[in-house]
């Protein structure tokens, strides 16, 4: 019997069979019109990323205003608070707040020119935001995804980017080494904010677990030039195993969001309870190749991010570069392909990656 996209996906991630290699494309990346209609008639599925919560800052005063960063114009968001204020400022291309997930038109997210973080007495005012930050359920934006999506693809719960990775990406940041420099010079106080973080986060944990869909995205961006196997064993496997835990209870699937170099944490990886590892970008982006992959995590499933670097060469390429993925992932059942995890994609190259996957 000829399966839903929707079944593919969930078989492939289950450890099941799916009855072809599952491909889609997420929404925030695609385009709608008669070329993706026919790529969705050769097979693709949609995928969702939706929140389960909101948040409520209590006791922080939130303020926004437009400001001029080098002769451009850019917008600050300040936080005051009772111990003191931060502020962080975004360049935002046009469409930003037009489109979806918060991109431009060209599918640019808002770039921050100043963090929120930037010297050490800036820590204790984000602590006090974690420390005040309330999270409810709201199932809705969950529920509204799956019911027009049906079976063409899956919905998945979005949680936010890990403790450290907040910091590192977007917090404090890694330019000219900061986060590095702080841990460094102030141990103390970013592994306060960290541990906050992380008690913080065990609530909204708790609240994926008991949201509709049944995979949920942990955020995070990992590259092993940024995140060393010391780092990595420190302040990202113990949250990796908190978060798997409590999903696992409530039979859902985690996956976590890893779209650089991982050749350096691959052992590691394997050691932990992840399902999915999620955009998983082979060369010539990432350094390990697919069929390492599959050999070095056995019991995962992998969700290949089809590497830009080889649309930008064009159609051929990019069909070419299909035929190799799909004779790599053979009929393991663990491999899903993903159009596209960061960038828009060319009509003639979605036709052309369809018309491998598809056929």
């Amino acid at each position: 019997m000829t399966m839903t996209r929707r079944e593919r996906i969930m078989a492939a991630s289950q450890g099941g069979m799916p009855d072809r290699l599952p491909f889609f494309h997420y929404w925030r990346h695609s385009q709608i019109g008669w070329a993706e209609r026919e790529c969705r008639n050769r097979g693709m599925g949609m995928c969702w990323l939706r929140p389960c919560h909101v948040e409520h800052l209590h006791d922080v005063e939130v303020s926004e205003q437009q400001v001029l960063w080098h002769g451009q114009v850019a917008w600050r968001r300040t936080y005051t608070t009772p111990v003191g204020a931060v502020w962080q400022t975004d360049l935002r291309e046009p469409g930003v707040g037009q489109w979806h997930a918060n991109r431009s038109w060209k599918d640019v997210s808002p770039w921050q020119t100043e963090r929120l973080i930037k010297e050490p007495e800036d820590y204790a005012v984000v602590q006090y935001m974690v420390e005040h930050t309330e999270y409810v359920a709201d199932s809705f934006p969950i529920e509204q995804a799956m019911d027009w999506l049906g079976d063409d693809g899956v919905v998945l719960t979005a949680l936010p980017h890990s403790p450290m990775q907040t910091l590192m990406i977007d917090w404090v940041g890694s330019e000219g080494g900061r986060i590095y420099y702080h841990l460094a010079d102030h141990p103390g106080i970013v592994e306060g904010l960290y541990r906050a973080l992380c008690k913080s986060r065990e609530a909204l944990t708790e609240i994926a677990a008991h949201a509709p869909a049944p995979i949920v995205m942990c955020g995070d961006n990992l590259d092993d030039f940024l995140v060393s196997p010391k780092l990595f064993e420190r302040y990202f496997m113990p949250v990796y195993e908190q978060q798997a835990q409590v999903l696992h209870e409530r039979g859902k699937l985690m996956a976590v969001h890893m779209d650089g170099r991982l050749a350096a944490l691959k052992d590691l990886i394997a050691q932990t309870d992840v399902d999915i590892v999620e955009a998983f970008h082979p060369p010539p982006m990432g350094d390990i190749s697919l069929g390492d992959a599959l050999r070095t995590w056995p019991d995962k499933s992998i969700w290949v991010g089809f590497p830009s670097a080889i649309y930008d060469e064009g159609p051929e390429s990019t069909s070419a570069f299909a035929q190799q993925l799909v004779q790599q992932a053979g009929d393991c059942g663990r491999v899903v392909v993903e159009v596209s995890t960061e960038n828009l994609v060319s009509n003639e190259n979605l036709l052309s990656l369809t018309g491998v996957l598809g056929s």
